[in-house]
C-alpha cells in the first residue's frame, strides 16, 4: 500500500475546526501539537520573533492525500498572513508497534 504523510503547520485557534472537518470526511487518526517558530510570518514584537502554531500530522493512503491537504487548507484558511502551510510526503514504511508489522491497509 502506498502511504503519504501530510504535516500542517496551522493556527492554533484552527486546530479543532480542522480536527472536526478531518473526522467528517473520514480521516481515522491525527496528532496535533504546539510547536513554536517562525517563517512567513514572525513576530517581531518578540525577541526571538518565534509564534505558536498547531502542528497536524495524518498519514493516509496515496489516493488520500490530495483530499485531505486540501481539506485542512480550507478548515485552516483565513486570508491573513501566518495561515500556515501544508506538506505532503512519501512513506516508505509503515508499522504498526503493537504488531510489528508493516501496515497494508489503514494506517490508522
Amino acid at each position: 500500500m502506498d502511504f503519504r504523510k501530510i504535516t500542517a503547520i496551522i493556527r492554533i485557534g484552527k486546530a479543532e475546526q480542522v480536527e472536526q472537518t478531518l473526522k467528517s470526511i473520514g480521516v481515522p487518526g491525527m496528532s496535533c501539537t504546539h510547536v513554536k517558530g517562525y517563517g512567513e510570518y514572525a513576530n517581531f514584537y518578540s525577541s526571538d520573533w518565534q509564534v505558536e502554531h498547531a502542528r497536524v500530522e495524518i498519514f493516509v493512503r496515496a489516493s488520500q492525500a490530495d483530499e485531505v491537504a486540501r481539506t485542512i487548507m480550507e478548515a485552516a484558511r483565513t486570508g491573513v498572513s501566518g495561515d500556515g502551510i501544508v506538506a505532503v510526503l512519501p512513506v516508505e514504511h509503515l508499522y504498526h508497534i503493537k504488531t510489528g508489522e508493516e501496515s497494508r491497509e489503514n494506517p490508522g
